[in-house]
């Protein structure tokens, strides 16, 4: 897959006459795409700012940061500090090395081909495809069941048995647990843990709730927490993952293949030349290095050069 590169020194962003008149506000907030800086004249729009906190959280897996948060800020002085080096660069004239266009040149090959694959993913992965993809996924997942419990947590059996005498004796058990529950995540809920799996609670928790019918009251029992008390509100089969949730990872492993497929396709349709390394590089003695009498062998570039042909 390929990757967007941040380029340090790349071409003079395009002015316009907008660009260089003294009346023309620093910030335009209020267009889709807003200048967040002038730099001698030149603009640095918010999407520079996304693009490049996007390059710097690949790894991290952090979000592209607000405008007007402090890590956007931040990388928006470091973009500022970027332009005034580069266009003191091309003030030098060190945009006409050889090296600086050389690597120009590499920079520009990366963007294109970046907008090229971005393009491709956009086209080849339709709202309908995704959502099949969705439907098909789901039905492969191992769907487990909820369970949604209230609990009264106390310290002492005692006091939990007496309790449950209150609940035998009709007393409302979320009330019951706003009143007496020391659990203050839960307490002031009426002791509502929502809905989790056998996996997600404590094994002791666990094997009491899915035990449990709908609606009854089980017996006091213990956990390195205290006593309990807990009530089966709802049972259910475990929802699947939502599509949003999903996307990401589809859109990943389907790209993946379009993206191998533009490749080779491209591959298939290319004159592809390579020199044969293995005649360039061999040792002393051999062909492409010195022979025996110690001239220089040069080998043949029709012979050491590999091409692939079309189709």
């Amino acid at each position: 897959m390929l990757t967007a590169s941040c380029i340090a020194c790349g071409p003079e962003p395009r002015r316009t006459a907008e660009d260089f008149s003294d009346e023309a506000p620093i910030l335009s907030l209020d267009e889709a795409d807003p200048v967040v800086a002038r730099v001698d004249g030149t603009l640095i729009r918010r999407s520079d700012v996304e693009r490049e906190a996007t390059a710097q959280g690949e790894e991290s897996g952090e979000a592209v940061p607000e405008m007007g948060s402090e890590d956007f800020d931040r990388i928006l002085d470091e973009l500022v500090d970027q332009r005034l080096l580069a266009l003191e660069a091309r003030r030098r004239g060190l945009h006409q090395s050889e090296v600086a266009r050389r690597r120009l040149a590499q920079a520009e090959e990366r963007i294109l081909a970046n907008v090229l694959v971005e393009t491709a993913v956009d086209e080849a992965v339709p709202e309908e495809t995704i959502q099949r993809i969705y439907e098909e996924q789901i039905r492969l997942i191992p769907l487990g069941a909820e369970v949604r419990a209230r609990h009264i947590l106390v310290q002492t059996e005692e006091e939990a048995i007496a309790i449950r005498g209150l609940i035998d004796q009709g007393r409302d058990f979320a009330e019951l647990a706003v009143a007496l529950s020391e659990d203050q995540a839960t307490r002031l809920e009426g002791g509502d843990l929502g809905y989790f799996s056998r996996e997600g609670i404590l094994p002791a928790f666990g094997a009491v709730a899915f035990a449990t019918p709908e609606g009854a009251v089980s017996a006091p029992f213990r956990t390195e927490f205290g006593w309990h008390l807990l009530t089966v509100v709802d049972q259910r089969r475990q929802p699947p993952p939502s599509l949003e949730a999903l996307r990401p990872n589809i859109t990943r492993f389907y790209t993946f293949d379009q993206i191998e497929a533009l490749i080779d396709g491209l591959r298939t349709n290319a004159v592809i030349e390579r020199p044969d390394l293995s005649r360039v590089l061999a040792p002393e003695g051999e062909d492409g290095a010195l022979d025996m009498t110690g001239d220089e062998v040069v080998p043949d570039p029709e012979e050491s050069l590999n091409t692939e042909q079309p189709g």
